[in-house]
C-alpha cells in the first residue's frame, strides 16, 4: 500500500514512520526544503525516543522517503494524510490555513480517486471545508475525479508516541462512504489483527472525539490542581485524597497528580480550540473555561510559594534559584505552553538568578530565550548548567518543574552541600517530605 503524509512534524514525522513500520510505503512531504534535505541525511528535527533508529531502519529499508512535492507524488498513492499544523489563532480558534493549503494541492493535481485523510487536530466542521476546496479546485481545473475525504485524528502523547501508534488504545477513523472504509480498514488490518480497536464513525464525531478527550484529560489535571490548593488550604494532604477518590472505579487514578500545570502543543491548544467552536455556535463551554483559568494559575504556584517563604517577591531580587526540568512533559524537547517558561518569566521579572538544568531541552530553552525581545536583558539572568547538580550551586531553592527519572532519586546529600539553602519546592510531588525532613531539608510539594 502506497500513501503520502504530508507534514514532518511530530505528528507526521512520527505516524509517516510508524506507518513504514508496518509495512506501508510512505513519502513524507514537507515545503520546508531544508527540513527534508535533513531528513534525507538521516537527521531528526525533533526527540522522541526510539524515532531516529526507526526512521533510519525504513529509510535504508527503502519503505520510507522524502520530498517537498505532494504532487509528484499523488499518482503513486492511495490516500494521502495530512498532518500539518494547527496553531492558535489570535482568538483562540484553529487555524486552518495550512489543512485548506494541502486541500488545495490536492484537488488541483489529483487524477484518479484518492482518499485525503485529516491527521491533524481540526474543529468539527473541518471535513467540510476541506471537501469544499477540494471540489472548488477539480471544478477550477474543469474535471471530473472522484475522492472522498476521511478523519483520523491522532492519540500520542510526546514520549511514548512509537509505542501509543503501534499499540493503541483505540484507533478513530471517520468515513462517509464504504470505498474510503475499506481503504482505511486495508491499512490498519495489522493492528486489528492484534485485535487493537478500530472505531469507525462519521466524520463530525470523529473530529468531535478528539478535542472531547484532550478537555477531558486537561479538566481531570485542573481538577486535582484545585483540590491541592484547596487541600493545602484546609490541611489535608492531597496524595491521600487522589488515592482515596481514584480507588473509585468510576473515577480511577488517570490524570488525577496534582502539578505545577499542563503544557505542551495539544491541551492548551485543543481546550480553546473547543471554547471557540462552542462559541462560534453559540454555546458557552463554562467547564472548560474554568479549566483554563485554573491551569493558567497553576503555573504560577511555584512561584508563590518561593516568594512566600522568602516574605515577598520583593525579596527574590538577588536569590539564585535552581530550576530542574524545562519540557513540559519528561520525554521530550518541547516546551510549547510549558510551566517552566511562565517561572522564568516571573523570576526574572523579580531579578532573580535562575540556574536551569534539562536533560534534552536546553538548546530549546536557549533558542526561546534568544527570541526575546528582552533576550539581552535576561540573559545575565539565566546560566545554563551542564548538569542537574551544578544547577544547584549556591542556591537558595530548587524548583522542581519536570519530573524526570533520573530527578526521582537525587544524593540528597550532595544537594545539601551543593546549595546555600536547603529548601525544595516540588512542583511534581515525587519526593517523600519524611526522607527529606530527615536529610535536614525544607520542603513544599502541591497540596500536601
Amino acid at each position: 500500500m502506497n500513501i503520502a503524509i504530508v507534514g514532518t512534524g511530530y505528528v507526521g514525522l512520527v505516524s509517516g514512520t510508524c506507518f513504514a513500520e508496518m509495512g506501508v510505503n510512505v513519502t513524507c512531504v514537507d515545503v520546508n526544503q531544508a527540513k527534508i534535505e535533513s531528513l534525507q541525511k538521516g537527521e531528526i528535527p525533533i526527540y522522541e525516543p526510539g524515532l531516529d533508529e526507526m526512521v533510519l531502519r525504513n529509510q535504508r529499508e527503502g519503505r520510507l522517503n522524502f520530498t517537498t512535492d505532494l504532487a509528484s507524488v499523488l499518482n503513486n498513492v492511495e490516500m494521502v494524510f495530512s498532518a500539518v499544523g494547527t496553531p492558535p489563532d489570535e482568538d483562540g480558534s484553529a487555524d486552518l490555513q495550512y489543512v485548506l493549503a494541502v486541500a488545495r494541492t490536492f484537488g488541483q493535481n489529483i487524477k484518479k480517486y484518492t482518499v485525503l485523510v485529516t491527521k491533524s487536530t481540526v474543529p468539527v466542521g473541518t471535513a467540510k471545508k476541506v471537501k469544499a476546496a477540494i471540489q472548488e479546485e477539480l471544478d477550477k481545473r474543469g474535471v471530473n475525479v472522484p475522492f472522498d475525504v476521511a478523519s483520523n485524528p491522532e492519540f500520542l502523547k510526546e514520549g511514548s508516541a512509537i509505542t501509543d501508534f503501534m499499540k493503541p488504545d483505540r484507533v478513530v477513523v471517520g468515513v462517509e462512504s464504504e470505498q474510503a472504509k475499506e481503504l482505511m480498514t486495508r491499512l490498519y488490518r495489522p493492528m486489528m489483527l492484534n485485535n487493537f480497536r478500530v472505531i469507525f464513525t462519521d466524520i463530525p464525531s470523529a473530529e468531535m472525539i478528539k478535542y472531547a478527550a484532550n478537555s477531558m484529560l486537561a479538566t481531570r489535571i485542573s481538577f486535582m490542581n484545585d483540590i491541592a490548593n484547596l487541600c493545602e488550604l484546609v490541611g489535608a494532604d492531597v496524595n491521600m485524597v487522589r488515592k482515596g477518590i481514584g480507588s473509585d472505579t468510576r473515577i480511577g487514578s488517570k490524570f488525577l497528580y496534582p502539578g505545577c500545570g499542563y503544557g505542551g502543543s495539544c491541551f492548551p491548544k485543543d481546550v480553546k480550540a473547543l471554547i471557540k467552536t462552542a462559541e462560534k455556535n453559540g454555546y458557552k463551554m463554562g467547564v472548560l473555561k474554568a479549566v483554563e483559568e485554573v491551569n493558567e494559575y497553576q503555573k504560577t504556584v511555584l512561584f508563590h510559594k518561593l516568594a512566600k517563604r522568602f516574605g515577598g517577591e520583593a525579596n527574590l531580587k538577588g536569590k539564585t534559584i535552581a530550576m530542574w526540568g524545562l519540557a513540559f512533559k519528561p520525554e521530550t524537547d518541547d516546551m510549547r505552553e510549558a510551566t517552566a517558561l511562565v517561572l522564568i518569566d516571573l523570576l526574572t521579572k523579580a531579578g532573580a538568578t535562575i540556574r536551569v538544568y534539562d536533560p534534552v531541552a536546553m538548546n530549546e530553552c536557549k533558542r526561546r530565550m534568544a527570541a526575546r525581545p528582552d533576550a539581552a536583558t535576561i540573559a545575565s539572568q539565566i546560566v545554563y548548567c551542564n548538569d542537574m547538580y551544578e544547577a544547584l550551586l549556591d542556591a537558595d531553592a530548587l524548583l522542581l518543574v519536570t519530573e524526570w527519572k533520573q530527578f526521582r532519586m537525587p544524593s540528597f546529600g550532595v544537594m545539601k552541600k551543593s546549595m546555600k539553602n536547603a529548601l525544595i519546592i516540588d512542583g511534581r510531588n515525587i519526593y517523600d517530605a519524611k526522607e527529606l525532613a530527615d536529610a535536614g531539608f525544607e520542603y513544599s510539594a502541591i497540596g500536601c
